[in-house]
């Protein structure tokens, strides 16, 4: 762990070359992937239909909630809590939840003592199977310098303050693991079923950037 209550794993920063895009209003890695989906097409490597049945997999039917019901059964079953924060690979594939970029899952906890936050410093590795697709802000340069040097800056960037002296802990995704944040279960949803207590998990939660919805005041009637 740093000594700025952080751990990481190395950083490495892609090289990043420059032009002149006045006139457009993409953004660099929009004109590269644009310039490379063309060429590809052109070629006849890729099929853009193809292309967009795979975004319209992972934007409606792979997603956030995925991950919340994960969650939400680590709260309400201590066996498959155990399960899942010593094997998450195998826990969540029993929930068939699986496929690229989840191959190799770890769920790290959060605690009265320690919270902890994602990043992918290298470029943007994140678990497609149980969060969907990353935001804009997981792949920009911004997060994934600032959240290594100053995760309390961050945090409070995004509208979270933690209790004094809880540490926070820094998780470099890689090609090779990809993580998952166990939030803390609210106070106040004892007896809630996992589907009442899917509804209170964020995708910012299970990335570390957010904390779970707090419990409405009027009690939850279970279906």
């Amino acid at each position: 762990m740093h000594p700025d209550d952080s751990a990481v794993h190395p950083a490495h920063d892609p090289e990043h070359h420059h032009h002149d895009h006045a006139h457009s209003t993409l953004g660099e890695m929009d004109l590269r992937v644009r310039a490379l989906e063309t060429l590809l097409t052109q070629k006849g490597y890729l099929d853009p239909a193809a292309v967009d049945r795979i975004i319209e997999t992972y934007e409606v039917h792979v997603g956030p909630h995925n991950g919340a019901k994960v969650v939400a059964r680590a709260w309400a079953d201590p066996t498959f809590r155990d399960w899942l924060l010593r094997d998450a690979t195998a826990a969540i594939a029993s929930m068939d939840f699986t496929g690229r970029q989840g191959e190799h899952m770890v769920a790290v906890p959060n605690t009265p003592d320690t919270h902890n936050m994602v990043v992918c410093t290298l470029c943007s590795c994140y678990p497609w199977p149980v969060l969907g697709l990353p935001p804009v802000w997981y792949k920009s340069a911004a997060y994934r310098s600032r959240a290594v040097i100053e995760p309390r800056a961050v945090l409070a960037d995004f509208g979270v303050t933690l209790p004094e002296g809880q540490n926070i802990r820094v998780w470099d995704s890689t090609a090779e693991v990809r993580y998952l944040v166990l939030p803390e279960r609210p106070a106040g949803t004892e007896g809630w079923s996992e589907e009442q207590l899917a509804q209170l998990v964020t995708r910012d939660a299970m990335i570390g950037t957010g904390l779970p919805l707090n419990p409405p005041l009027t009690p939850q009637v279970a279906p």
